[in-house]
């Protein structure tokens, strides 16, 4: 405690022994009628890396264990997770206890999917909106959103530490985020970033993924290094974090996301991941 204390804890940052006010929560409740047991945040330090890949990936794993999964596409500008799923349907609404709330649609196994682009009328009609708004957008897919007995929703973010990553550290009760990179000279700094932002928001780092790690030639197997070779065993050791995979460049992949099969993507490249979340 300081010399220059005046007990007024509901004015003061330190987290001392001696607060007697708890310090203000940001957190937006659920309505009483939805249920999420865990969320966790997909992020990366830049865009173009597969963040939503991996976020959708990640929902489909747990899901095929039995696990109840959703996914809140929290990329208001650019999301892109209806797309994978296939759906195009518009959400849909419902009234409890005199509150209007959104119904997230359902993909063909049965994840729970709430995006900006079921909003719209054309998904291909752009979100203009400032950051302020986009951060209201946010909250309002948490708190006015029918979510049934999730077991596990994962956060598709924005890229970088701007205001949606704040809002959704803020905001949400996350439990732990997953970094996702590529493998590229600046892989350091863009984890860093990530890295640094958790550890002041006081968000658990569960690990790392990097995605495009590689291409396998489909005549003799040999792995081929298309953008240079991996550095991510060494920044998650400069970091202590785990790495949970490393996804390659696979055509079928891209195929599949194109097509809205993302959920019938049969491979075990995130099933470390997969028990790092059951922990």
């Amino acid at each position: 405690m300081s010399e220059n204390c005046t007990h007024d804890c509901g004015s003061c940052g330190e987290n001392c022994g001696s607060r007697t006010q708890e310090q203000t929560s940001f957190l937006e409740k659920l309505h009483p009628a939805s249920s999420v047991k865990k969320v966790i945040g997909v992020v990366s330090g830049k865009g173009g890396v597969g963040k939503s890949l991996v976020t959708s990936l990640l929902a489909v794993k747990m899901n095929s264990k039995g696990y109840r999964t959703a996914i809140l596409d929290a990329d208001i500008t650019g999301p892109s997770i209806p797309k994978a799923f296939g759906i195009g349907e518009e959400v849909g609404m419902t009234q409890i206890d005199g509150a209007n709330l959104m119904v997230p649609a359902t993909s063909s196994t049965g994840i729970q999917i709430m995006s900006a682009n079921l909003l719209l009328e054309h998904d291909t009609d752009p979100v203009i909106w400032r950051g302020p708004v986009i951060a209201g957008a946010v909250k309002q897919f948490w708190s006015e959103t029918l979510w049934k007995d999730i077991d596990y929703m994962f956060v598709d973010m924005p890229p970088g530490t701007g205001d949606v990553p704040l809002t959704v550290f803020q905001s949400l009760p996350v439990s732990g985020i997953v970094i996702v990179t590529s493998p590229q000279e600046l892989v350091s700094m863009i984890v860093g970033k990530a890295v640094n932002m958790a550890k002041k928001m006081d968000i658990p780092i569960l690990g790392i993924v990097e995605n495009m790690g590689y291409l396998e030639c489909p005549d003799c197997g040999k792995r081929i290094a298309v953008f240079g070779e991996s550095h991510i065993d060494d920044v998650a050791a400069e970091y202590e974090i785990p790495v949970l995979a490393k996804i390659p460049i696979q055509p079928r992949t891209a195929k599949m996301v194109d097509e809205g099969s993302v959920e019938y993507l049969e491979e075990d490249w995130l099933l470390e991941a997969v028990e790092k979340l059951e922990k």
